[in-house]
């Protein structure tokens, strides 16, 4: 007689706009079709487990978990968890926060059974040393796994492609793209082509007022979070690859060759209103960089770029010409990313979309999650 499989328990750390929004489409799917069981939810004040009566209510478990007594006490889930997993039980802890304290957390959570979804970047794009806790960890007999699609472009399919691509023997020549929907709309709007157009300051205000950047633009404009990304990338060639590859083992995300929009005269403005107050200053040092690339019929994008073959990983204001798909193709936020490899050829494979978002990237999350079933 066949058994009907055990449904996968579920713990969600972060319940912010990424994890609410996940938690909802979770609890979308119908319960009789659903794989899931989702025991265990915490946020940064309060915490609930209990897995022998899963939260199935979309429009009660905010309140469920506002009237818990308990505190976080993620050493105590990691217990909870670990007990439940067995060879016919998978147990999966979703990380929805950007926290390098929960980050930390994965090697334990890996080496216990517990397999990891996260958007968080932190883990994988931080110290090298904890990424390789991470790899050795998802390799130990638990059969524990990491995902992690949504850290890279939301819900947008770039890590699992350029996993089919290297695990399958494609040799990556170059991926390069605009991995910023904050950067995306900026340039979007400010470079077209023209020489002329909008204040560079004044795009940034209205990226701003929009939602697009950071309360202080500045953490935008620094290019960190691209490097973060592009950090993730260059590990993920670098650890699936059949063969040997010429990219730098990137100590950190610091080690990206990032060249910041943030003139130097405003480094350390504490805020971002003060910041925004100073920074048409600059708006001719940015008009004359516009006038320029127009004038070579070219448009001012902000990308990312990991070079197999010359073993170069970097992140920057470039120029391209325009009718290249990264001034044609790009509208509002979007994201968008090149694959160079040696099967596609002159004609490489692109992936755009929508690159941030609650929605999409808790898609992207609720994605990897159904590849444990």
């Amino acid at each position: 007689m066949a058994f009907a499989p055990s449904k996968l328990y579920v713990a969600v750390v972060g319940v912010g706009l990424v994890g609410s929004e996940f938690i909802n489409q979770l609890l979308s799917i119908p319960p009789q079709g659903s794989p899931f069981h989702l025991i265990s939810l915490t946020s940064t004040t309060r915490t609930i487990f209990n897995h022998t009566n899963p939260i199935t209510s979309a429009s009660s478990w905010k309140s469920v978990l506002a009237g818990s007594p308990d505190r976080p006490d993620l050493a105590k889930l990691t217990q909870q968890l670990s007990a439940l997993v067995s060879p016919t039980q998978k147990v999966a802890l979703i990380d929805n926060t950007s926290s390098e304290d929960v980050a930390a957390m994965y090697p334990a959570w890996l080496n216990a059974g517990i397999s990891v979804v996260t958007p968080n970047k932190k883990a994988f794009s931080g110290d090298i040393a904890l990424y390789e806790q991470i790899i050795a960890a998802s390799s130990c007999p638990t059969g524990a796994r990491f995902l992690n699609e949504a850290t890279v472009g939301a819900g947008l399919p770039i890590i699992s492609t350029l996993k089919d691509l290297v695990i399958t023997g494609d040799k990556i020549v170059k991926i390069e793209g605009v991995f910023s929907g904050t950067m995306s709309y900026i340039f979007n709007e400010f470079s077209t082509g023209k020489p002329g157009g909008p204040e560079f300051s004044s795009v940034v205000k209205v990226a701003r007022e929009k939602g697009y950047t950071e309360p202080h633009p500045a953490d935008d404009l620094n290019g960190f979070d691209v490097a973060r990304k592009l950090t993730i990338i260059s590990r993920t060639v670098s650890s699936h690859s059949h063969t040997p590859v010429s990219l730098p083992k990137l100590q950190s995300f610091a080690d990206v060759q990032t060249t910041s929009l943030i003139p130097p005269e405003l480094e350390g403005i504490p805020t971002g209103d003060a910041f925004l107050d100073r920074l048409p200053a600059f708006d001719a040092r940015f008009a004359q960089m516009r006038a320029d690339a127009s004038a070579a019929n070219q448009v001012l994008r902000f990308v990312g770029v990991v070079d197999a073959v010359s073993g170069q990983v970097r992140a920057g204001l470039e120029r391209y010409p325009t009718t290249h798909p990264f001034a044609t193709a790009l509208g509002g936020s979007d994201n968008i990313i090149m694959f160079h490899t040696e099967r596609y050829g002159a004609r490489p494979l692109i992936v755009q979309g929508a690159g941030a978002g609650a929605a999409v990237t808790a898609m992207g999350v609720l994605g990897d999650l159904l590849k444990l079933v």
